[in-house]
């Protein structure tokens, strides 16, 4: 397959792509609500992946009791406070695997934002796109309606001057009503587009400009692509995550310290007074070592050994889906190319068809039906080359959604 070239006249998310506006400008595609709420998921990714990554850092803890007992002739009031630690320093490799587990979350989920916030983007610009080239079939459309009438009026002639049978009238009268509930259908279609915009955009319309988008090499579309990094995230994270749940189970080392502060009192029922009380401060420290000895332990480890190979079989398999997307999506250009040659072949014999016509109804030989015919059907091909070069756009737009390039 000949080589493709890049040069997609986006600046992706994050990305390198050139846009006529600016830097921001995809992301103005949607509506302010649609980016506050992808940058509040950006925010909460952030905040979850650093409570996971300390999650092996112990709390301190503060504890204080108040206990009262009655005995006989005495009340005893007791008070105890203390602050203690129980610090986890070794986990046969866990604390280590455990930042790195945070760390492939947060790249995974971020990459999870980014491919649904691509998507929405996607939704938007695609929408925009068919609301354009709805407007481009409505006026296909009106100009093959106006066609039809022209063959009503040439088939009522020849009917009311008795060369032609009542079928081939009742034929065009067909044509134009069908010609005419299409029109409708169109019309229609695009305001259910219209209503579907607005749900994820600001923009008005029928003033937003479309970006242009251009051929990308099938290489730098792997190497780039955004929802295959999300797969091998997705991986990386469930490799870490095995090697945490085998480090679980394995011996553990631990520091632990408290400062202790007991306070007692001893009262006399008979005149309510202090007959006693003692004060104690100490503090206590060591070193502890542990291992859990959990019958589930190798149905736990075998899970997340098979969680991780699942994954990684899901990454061959969506580098396959993605080959096969772009393999689809070049068939469909060329199929497109093909269309839109036939297209411009056409035009130009219209074009001269148009000429030639013209002149002959100069000289009396062809009637004005014939010119208006022509002249509509010209107009009809040249609105198809702009209706193709849409569809070929949305085409590109396939690739662009999950595509980003970081470099």
């Amino acid at each position: 397959m000949k080589a493709l070239h890049l040069s997609i006249a986006l600046l992706a998310l994050c990305s390198s792509f050139v846009v006529a506006q600016d830097k921001n400008s995809l992301e103005e595609y949607i509506s302010d609500n649609k980016k506050e709420y992808f940058r509040l998921e950006s925010d909460k990714v952030d905040s979850s992946s650093n409570v996971l990554r300390d999650s092996w850092i112990s709390p301190l803890m503060l504890n204080y009791s108040y206990g009262v007992s009655e005995a006989y002739d005495t009340e005893s009031i007791t008070k105890k406070t203390s602050i203690t630690i129980d610090q986890p320093i070794f986990q046969s490799g866990g604390i280590y695997f455990g930042i790195k587990y945070a760390e492939a979350t947060r790249l995974y989920s971020q990459y999870s934002v980014d491919v649904a916030k691509r998507k929405l983007i996607k939704d938007a610009i695609s929408l925009l796109m068919q609301i354009k080239q709805s407007e481009m079939r409505i006026q296909k459309q009106k100009l093959l309606i106006k066609n039809a009438e022209i063959n009503l009026a040439q088939k009522k002639e020849s009917y009311l001057s008795g060369q032609l049978d009542s079928g081939f009238l009742n034929s065009a009268i067909i044509d134009k009503n069908i010609a005419i509930q299409a029109l409708y259908d169109i019309e229609a279609n695009r305001e259910r587009l219209i209503s579907k915009f607005r749900v994820i955009s600001d923009l008005d319309y029928e003033k937003a400009t479309l970006p242009h988008l251009e051929i990308i090499e099938k290489e730098e579309f792997m190497v780039n692509n955004l929802s295959f990094k999300q797969s091998q995230s997705l991986s990386e994270k469930n490799r870490y995550f095995k090697s945490t749940t085998i480090s679980k189970y394995l011996p553990k080392i631990s520091i632990y310290a408290g400062y202790n502060m007991d306070r007692s009192e001893n009262f006399a029922f008979q005149g309510g007074s202090l007959s006693g009380s003692r004060e104690t401060d100490y503090i206590n420290y060591g070193l502890k070592a542990s291992m859990p000895l959990n019958i589930s332990m190798f149905d736990d480890i075998q899970s997340a050994k098979v969680e991780y190979l699942v994954s990684k079989i899901e990454e061959l398999d969506k580098k396959k889906e993605l080959n096969a997307l772009f393999e689809q999506v070049m068939q469909n250009l060329e199929s497109l190319k093909k269309k839109r040659i036939l297209s411009v072949e056409n035009t130009q014999l219209y074009e001269e068809l148009l000429a030639e016509t013209k002149e002959l109804y100069g000289a009396g030989y062809k009637t004005e039906y014939d010119v208006e015919l022509l002249n509509n059907s010209l107009h009809v091909q040249k609105n198809d080359i702009e209706i193709y070069e849409l569809d070929r756009q949305l085409e590109l737009l396939t690739l662009y959604e999950i595509y980003k390039n970081e470099i």
